[in-house]
């Protein structure tokens, strides 16, 4: 979900970015030859990193409204309590700023942190969760989130992204040129064929390019199951992985449109590999007793 979140609302900017640009004028790296390709790199770098630390500075706020996430301010219950109660704990023991906690009403198990950097992040659950999960279990998800957030993950995804976006707007005008050159017949290389050729051209690539977003994503999972195992043990994050998995099992519990904090429904290959944002919990279950 905030991967996804973060890819979506980031492909958004750079188009928009893109657009707006075009109308206003500020289009410096074109001249009557074609492409200025040094002024073109140092465009794409400032829009493209400039693309993914907006998606960054808005990753809470996107993930509050899209969730319904509910911040809680003063435990109203037992298990309010016990939840901000258990974040704190592991906050404290991850050497991280106390995040803030919420919950957002859905029956699935899920999860997700996220947030501009690790001492102002945002840990939600679901009530689903809560309902279902043992307190050790919950423990060990939520530990798992705390891990994304010591980690720094938002922020090197953030990086990421940036230089992924930077080739991506700086290869679509490029293609854009070609094109509007070679079937448009345009000789500068940037009449309404190029402008109409580098959008098309920054959509396309930028769903390719979310496959180096998505295996980076699958590899910090890793990294944050082996947080979680160090804050609340192997035992307690192999069990938390097993329910999930059971709960992969029950499609009225977990439709494959609300994966779960970590969870992919079953083994894939191919194309949806590739764009998988998490691991199979086979994978992670048998990192987890490996040691790895």
């Amino acid at each position: 979900m905030r991967i996804l979140l973060f890819l979506a609302t980031n492909l958004a900017v750079i188009i928009v970015a893109s657009v707006t640009l075009r109308l206003l004028g500020f289009d410096g790296y074109l001249n009557e030859q074609g492409l200025d390709l040094n002024a073109l790199l140092v465009f794409a770098a400032i829009f493209g990193f400039g693309g993914a630390f907006v998606s960054l500075l808005l990753s809470k706020w996107m993930a509050k409204r899209s969730t319904g996430t509910v911040i809680i301010e003063q435990p109203a219950n037992a298990q309010e309590r016990w939840l901000m109660e258990t974040v704190a704990e592991l906050a404290r023991e991850a050497k991280i700023g106390m995040p803030e906690v919420g919950i957002f009403p859905a029956k699935q198990a899920n999860a997700f942190a996220t947030g501009w950097n690790k001492n102002a992040a945002l840990v939600a659950v679901s009530q689903g969760l809560l309902n279902r999960f043992t307190k050790e279990e919950a423990r060990a998800v939520l530990a798992h989130e705390v891990g994304h957030v010591a980690n720094g993950d938002m922020v090197t995804l953030t990086l990421i992204q940036g230089v992924v976006n930077t080739f991506v707007i700086f290869f679509a005008r490029i293609i854009g040129s070609f094109v509007d050159r070679a079937i448009f017949k345009n000789e500068s290389g940037h009449g309404m064929g190029f402008f109409i050729a580098t959008i098309a051209a920054e959509l396309v690539l930028g769903i390719l390019a979310s496959i180096i977003v998505m295996w980076f994503s699958r590899w910090r999972e890793f990294r944050a199951d082996a947080a979680s195992a160090g804050l609340v043990g192997n035992s307690a994050m192999v069990a938390a992985l097993n329910r999930l998995r059971a709960e992969s099992e029950a499609p009225d519990q977990m439709p494959d449109t609300m994966k779960a904090f970590g969870i992919n429904m079953g083994q894939r290959g191919g194309l949806a590999a590739l764009f998988s944002s998490h691991p199979p919990l086979e994978d992670r279950i048998a990192a987890l007793q490996q040691g790895r």
